[in-house]
């Protein structure tokens, strides 16, 4: 019996499939795979955080008007 050449989607843990998908787009880099949210515990309450260094933010991106300028 053989072997297959590449293991199966189920074999793969949430990180090497969170790599392969990130990667896959023709202009995909390294770079895209890097965290962009952190998770942390406090007194059994999860708090999500985007990191410092994410390069893409949650929110209107620059040179989007927002009702805040109409205060």
């Amino acid at each position: 019996m053989s072997t297959p050449d590449h293991a199966s989607a189920d074999d793969e843990t949430f990180e090497e499939k969170r790599h392969d998908q990130l990667t896959a787009a023709p202009d995909a880099t390294e770079a895209d795979t890097a965290p962009r949210i952190e998770v942390s515990e406090h007194d059994g309450n999860t708090r999500i955080d985007i990191a410092p260094d994410a390069p893409v933010r949650p929110g209107p991106g620059p040179g989007v008007e927002t009702d805040d300028a109409s205060s």
